[in-house]
């Protein structure tokens, strides 16, 4: 049966019979495993694909091509396995990295990774430490305030790559403190699933 979740979820995007039945897998593989490590609050369960998938999702339509995208902090999978699961329709599919310190939720990322086929590769490892990724596009959710965020991009994106943040209602006040140590371009995007949130790509990261 479909939910009205899932259902908005595909008036939202226009994706591949495919593609939605990669998410009703990593769908089931999260509510299995998530009682017992935690990936996403227990109250968001009923509502992942406007909660986690959606919300993941809207932000892959921003940077149309590249070859390599590297998420920081991935957790449960968000955004990156979305990010994975959509790019894998694609005809040479890109390659995702998901790092992930916690080696609980780096076995799960590993695990949805197998069941569904991606091409993804993931990095126990901490963000600070990992060698530099050199990456085409670079994206975080939820992850650390915006000035923290650009350190991270500094480290592992590309001079000629893009960074992808989805932030909540507090984007702007984050925007401000970071503008005080970094200079970057910047392009803001409504967030479908948020009126007050915001996402933001960032490009040419400078550290003033």
């Amino acid at each position: 049966m479909t939910s009205d979740s899932e259902r908005e979820f595909e008036l939202a995007l226009n994706v591949s019979r495919e593609t939605i039945e990669r998410l009703k897998v990593y769908e089931t593989l999260l509510k299995k495993w998530n009682p017992r490590i935690n990936l996403v609050s227990s109250s968001t369960l009923d509502t992942i694909w406007s909660r986690h998938f959606l919300d993941s999702a809207q932000i892959f339509g921003l940077v149309p091509d590249f070859n390599h995208w590297a998420d920081l902090g991935s957790g449960g999978g968000f955004p990156g396995l979305v990010i994975a699961i959509l790019a894998a329709d694609r005809p040479s599919p890109p390659k995702v990295t998901l790092v992930e310190s916690d080696l609980r939720k780096s076995a799960f990322l590993s695990t949805v990774a197998r069941e569904i086929g991606l091409n993804v590769d993931v990095r126990a490892e901490r963000i600070e430490t990992i060698y530099p990724l050199r990456a085409c596009v670079l994206s975080a959710r939820a992850l650390a305030p915006l000035d923290k965020l650009l350190e991270f991009t500094d480290l592992h994106l590309k001079a000629d790559g893009v960074a992808v943040f989805p932030k909540g209602g507090q984007w702007r006040a984050e925007l401000a403190e970071a503008q005080t140590h970094w200079e970057f371009e910047l392009a803001t995007h409504n967030s479908k699933t948020e009126s007050a949130a915001a996402i933001l790509t960032i490009k040419g990261v400078k550290r003033v």
